[in-house]
């Protein structure tokens, strides 16, 4: 008798074998043969779940984006808006091997979708939603102009990504905090 596969458990692994391949070879080598090899599936197990290889590698960006958006949601309550806003921002850069992943398997995903309009779309939906977000957290802290600050929170948000994934031994997790928080106490106060 077949055995029972958890649908979402197999995408899920799938979407952990597409990163691995990514980390190890690259994007461009995240083909659906090897990432059938890599999850240990035939093709066509592959292909019951992803129908193209688009499908299989916005399913990916999609799930890293909501990994994300899940430990930002898991986050405690603070009445402290300044707080909060630093740990919510702290989720968003590569403090520990977790983040780090992500953060590289997003930079290969935004190089493609520079030449990818589908991927472009979803790098943009996550660009729009990562700076209302920076938003939203700056609301309660600051009497500047908030489109300035705004701007400013998320480049350095994203500036602070690129350079620690990059270059993690030159950027490591207390030296992004400091640098965070020493951004966050020259915001103009409410």
């Amino acid at each position: 008798m077949p055995r029972a596969v958890d649908p979402e458990q197999r995408r899920q692994d799938v979407v952990a074998a597409v990163c691995r391949v990514i980390l190890r070879d690259g994007l461009d080598r995240a083909s659906v043969r090897q990432v059938a090899a890599e999850a240990e599936l035939s093709m066509g197990s592959l292909r019951h779940y992803f129908a193209t290889q688009a499908d299989l590698m916005a399913f990916t960006l999609r799930a890293v984006i909501a990994g994300v958006d899940k430990r930002i949601s898991a986050l405690p309550d603070s009445p402290d808006p300044l707080s909060r806003a630093v740990l919510v921002l702290a989720e968003l850069l590569p403090l520990d091997e977790e983040r780090l992943t992500e953060h590289r398997i997003w930079l290969a995903f935004t190089a493609r979708a520079m030449v990818d309009p589908d991927l472009a779309a979803l790098c943009d939906e996550s660009r729009t939603a990562l700076r209302n977000g920076c938003r939203s957290l700056l609301e309660p802290l600051t009497t500047g102009n908030l489109d300035r600050e705004t701007d400013r929170l998320h480049a350095l948000v994203d500036g602070l990504a690129i350079h620690a994934a990059l270059h993690p031994e030159s950027y490591p997790p207390h030296y992004l905090h400091e640098i965070l928080h020493t951004h966050m106490s020259t915001l103009p106060k409410v």
